[in-house]
């Protein structure tokens, strides 16, 4: 599992690089405020593996980074998935470095 940072993942989308973003919280968190992601929520993922892309770097992201770094391990361990990234921070990162009209409150 690799981790990226708000800055590295905006600058690299920002040069024409693709990410698929997964939110992993819960349906009212996602529905408060999101960043135009994918949701699948933390406990849909195993059922939902297979509705993830193969050939694109997916960056998994939640509040502030733990539960999104619990589920790259899961995809990574047991799903033996290699393009997986852990967006460090979460959305509280992205709204603090690209963002700061998210309303997370």
């Amino acid at each position: 599992m690799q981790f990226i940072s708000a800055l590295e993942l905006n600058d690299s989308m920002n040069n024409g690089n693709h990410f698929e973003i997964i939110d992993v919280r819960e349906p009212y968190e996602y529905d408060a405020c999101n960043i135009g992601s994918t949701h699948i929520p933390m406990g849909d993922i195993p059922s939902r593996v297979e509705d993830l892309p193969k050939n694109t770097n997916i960056v998994i992201m939640c509040r502030s980074g733990k539960r999104a770094e619990a589920v790259a391990n899961l995809l990574v361990t047991d799903f033996s998935l290699t393009n997986i990234y852990c967006l460090d921070g979460g959305i509280l990162a992205w709204k603090e470095h690209i963002d700061n009209t998210l309303d997370l409150d």
